[in-house]
């Protein structure tokens, strides 16, 4: 019984500290299924259901087994920002909104991902107003909001 009450506990602590919202997963895998590593390569690429790789709790789909070696050799580099959320509205309100997939900008050497619908190109604002700035905010907003 004891035993039982311990990995019961056990369970319980894991699932609270774990990372619930870290990670945009719509569709059930970062950027909603797309390629981390096409991005790279200037494009965007919907992800296969024959390469996908689970890095810290979270699913991540590619275009080729070619990209899914590299994502495995070296996956923090092309782990989108703000755990793939909108990097624009994480930098102005520190608020956790969705993606357009083929929304993004690679910028010093890292991922950035933007809603874009409904008449609205989040990518054209975050230029358009700053992206240097709006990333020194998106930084310190993330980490406040990051596992929230």
């Amino acid at each position: 019984m004891r035993t039982l009450i311990i990995l019961f506990i056990t369970f319980i602590s894991f699932s609270s500290f774990s990372q619930k919202n870290t990670y945009n997963l719509k569709k059930g895998a970062i950027a909603s299924g797309y390629d981390v590593v096409s991005y790279f390569s200037n494009e965007a690429k919907k992800g296969n259901d024959n390469y996908i790789a689970n890095h810290d709790g979270a699913m991540f789909y590619f275009s080729s087994k070619e990209n899914l070696n590299l994502f495995k050799k070296t996956p923090s580099k092309y782990i989108p920002q703000y755990g793939g959320y909108c990097a624009y509205a994480i930098g102005l309100k520190g608020k956790k909104v969705g993606i357009n997939p083929k929304t993004f900008e690679i910028r010093d050497g890292k991922l950035y991902l933007f809603y874009n619908s409904w008449g609205t190109n989040t990518l054209n604002l975050w230029k358009k107003e700053g992206a240097e700035d709006l990333k020194i905010k998106a930084d310190k907003n993330w980490i406040k909001i990051k596992n929230k």
